[in-house]
């Protein structure tokens, strides 16, 4: 928005203009959702004046209607999310934590992850991996310098929300072909 234009007054139809308008460019949770709509209520009322109460029914009423017409879906968004962070290489833990923060309830969590589930048989092995594979670590680097960078990549793994365990078998793999069968 430019620096001298004022924002617009809050009225019900540029709420949903503006929530259609926000999920044609991107995926949302019904609460970051309500987060967008709310900055934009906030930076209206400190403009025009008004309370931000006053606003919360039209809020509420665009959500419902947009969920109602599946344009807003919770569990399609963590199943779409979950699927998109296990391939950049996530570990479940840190795809609660992500999920959790964009304000996912923990239920609809744990079904995108059993739906992960049963996709791959190990997910979380997959996924440590493919970011073995990506950042180089474990097997995927240079053999003389493992073994004084296991405790760096078995960090990276952490951090990324894999478990000890996981972490382990990739870092201590042989080779990535050694790697590759432990999929198989």
């Amino acid at each position: 928005m430019a620096a001298n234009r004022p924002p617009p007054r809050i009225t019900a139809s540029y709420l949903e203009n503006a929530a259609v308008h926000y999920l044609e460019r991107f995926a949302a949770s019904t609460t970051g959702l309500r987060r967008v709509l709310m900055r934009k209520i906030d930076r209206s009322v400190a403009h025009w004046g008004g309370e931000r109460a006053d606003h919360m029914t039209h809020v509420d009423a665009v959500i419902a209607k947009l969920s109602r017409l599946g344009y807003l879906d919770d569990q399609a968004y963590a199943a779409m999310k979950t699927r998109a962070l296990n391939r950049q290489g996530k570990g479940s833990r840190a795809i609660r934590a992500t999920l959790a923060a964009k304000g996912v309830e923990a239920e609809t969590i744990a079904r995108a992850l059993d739906g992960l589930a049963e996709d791959q048989a190990e997910p979380d092995l997959e996924a440590a991996i493919r970011l073995a594979r990506k950042r180089r670590l474990g097997p995927y680097r240079a053999p003389d310098k493992r073994a004084d960078t296991r405790a760096k990549d078995l960090a990276a793994l952490a951090r990324s929300g894999f478990d000890f365990d996981i972490a382990r078998r990739v870092i201590e793999a042989e080779s990535p072909d050694a790697l590759e069968a432990m999929l198989d």
